[in-house]
């Protein structure tokens, strides 16, 4: 695609938008003075590029742009009716849907229905368990751009578990097998809310975790059900070894005893988290298997190039 587009946006996940804004277009995100869900702008540690701009809401209408790229729920059924203008709102559009079915997990039928738009997952199991209806689909998966050089070295002997609001999301995101798998194993819990938890260390920054997630021993991701999260990506890629519930897209990822392991047994869990524990090289090993695994499968540059796909489809 040889013409730079100007795609509007919302700020919905940092990280995926860091990484997002490494396709080469201009990005321009709605904001409004109050700093909204959503509609915050370029906020935050994270180093963004020239190419990502800010697109008051009370002008957003009167801006030119290519592309409408929504990314919440409350961006495609409150925004684009008030604040768009008519013209924008036949734009070619996406919807990047972030997350798999919350009501039922297989039934449950995505409320875009507009056979002009593309709806985007960023994982194959999300695709499988929605119910697009008359909507187009594709899946880009994830592709991380690291923002620091860390390399894992694991010294410290605890395992490292990477969630915000882990208390108040509960089981979905695992907060009980946090808590069972905590009094057996020393962990470290990390994200927002997670001082209220044993092990809770509070919040870090995205240019902070990283060496965390270079001291501790092991990853361990105790979640039943969402989307493949970018923290697991970004230890990976570091090299740390991963432990995890054999769920989801992380079934597709992580081969147990060769780049990690997982079970849906919180025992077996348990147990090899232990092993890393005694074993730190054995650690080393699956760290560095599943970091080319995560190379191989997350690198930025195909990301980059999975999206420039996505936006020729809808712009030709």
């Amino acid at each position: 695609m040889s013409r730079r587009l100007r795609i509007l946006t919302w700020h919905v996940h940092g990280n995926y938008l860091f990484n997002l804004t490494q396709v080469p277009h201009d990005f321009f995100l709605l904001t409004d003075p109050a700093g909204s869900p959503g509609r915050a702008g370029r906020v935050g540690a994270l180093p963004w590029s020239d190419n990502v701009h800010e697109a008051p809401i009370d002008q957003v209408a009167d801006m030119p742009f290519d592309v409408v790229l929504y990314q919440h729920r409350a961006g495609w059924d409150e925004d684009r009716p008030r604040w768009l203008s008519e013209a924008q709102r036949r734009l070619p559009r996406i919807y990047l849907e972030h997350d798999p079915p919350q009501e039922h997990p297989t039934n449950t039928r995505h409320w875009v229905q507009d056979e002009g738009a593309m709806l985007v997952h960023c994982t194959h199991f999300n695709a499988l368990m929605w119910d697009a209806g008359i909507t187009p689909t594709r899946v880009v998966e994830h592709g991380v751009r690291p923002l620091t050089q860390e390399r894992w070295q694991g010294g410290l002997e605890r395992g490292l578990v990477v969630v915000n609001h882990l208390e108040r999301r509960g089981r979905r995101l695992g907060a009980d097998l946090y808590l069972r798998l905590q009094e057996q194993v020393p962990l470290t819990l990390v994200g927002m809310g997670s001082e209220a938890m044993p092990g809770g260390f509070g919040e870090s920054s995205q240019l902070t975790l990283p060496r965390q997630m270079a001291s501790h021993r092991f990853f361990l991701y105790p979640v039943r059900y969402t989307s493949l999260g970018l923290a697991l990506i970004e230890a990976m890629l570091i090299g740390q070894p991963v432990v995890g519930l054999a769920t989801t897209e992380l079934a597709t990822v992580i081969r147990s005893g060769e780049n990690g392991f997982i079970d849906n047994r919180p025992q077996a869990l348990a147990d090899a988290m232990r092993q890393l524990l005694r074993e730190p090289g054995l650690a080393a090993q699956w760290g560095e298997r599943g970091r080319q695994t995560a190379l191989d499968r997350f690198g930025i540059d195909r990301f980059v190039a999975d999206w420039m796909q996505v936006l020729h489809e809808v712009t030709t």
